[in-house]
């Protein structure tokens, strides 16, 4: 019972303790090139064409979800056909077959910022 209380509170700690790191690095990292005189604008510059964040988690969740349903489909070949344990053949190619998804989610995101 009292596992449940500590555990909320290290969570948002942690989610807490990230978002402060990354935001006080970035603090310093700005004013040390203040410091140096470059010039505040290469901090909002509009050159950097990116890839805008729907289309990749559109693209990540659409392999993912297609990766974890040929997983199960591929599971359920080496659970029937090939005699293979059910424990063993669900849990191990749905997870294998979500990794490649989202490998190969990384890969065409990776092309379509190169295009953009």
């Amino acid at each position: 019972m009292g596992s449940e209380v500590v555990i909320l509170p290290i969570v948002f700690g942690v989610i807490f303790g990230i978002f402060y790191l990354y935001i006080s690095a970035r603090n310093r990292e700005r004013l040390a090139l203040i410091e140096k005189g470059a010039d505040a604008s290469i901090f909002y510059s509009k050159e950097r064409r990116v890839t805008p964040v729907w289309k990749v988690i559109v693209i990540n969740l659409a392999l993912l979800a297609m990766g974890i349903g040929l997983g199960i489909f591929i599971a359920a070949f080496f659970s029937q056909v090939l005699g293979l344990d059910e424990d063993v053949a669900y849990p191990g190619t749905i997870f294998f077959m979500a990794g490649a998804g989202l490998l190969s989610g990384f890969f065409i995101t990776k092309k379509l910022n190169r295009e953009a």
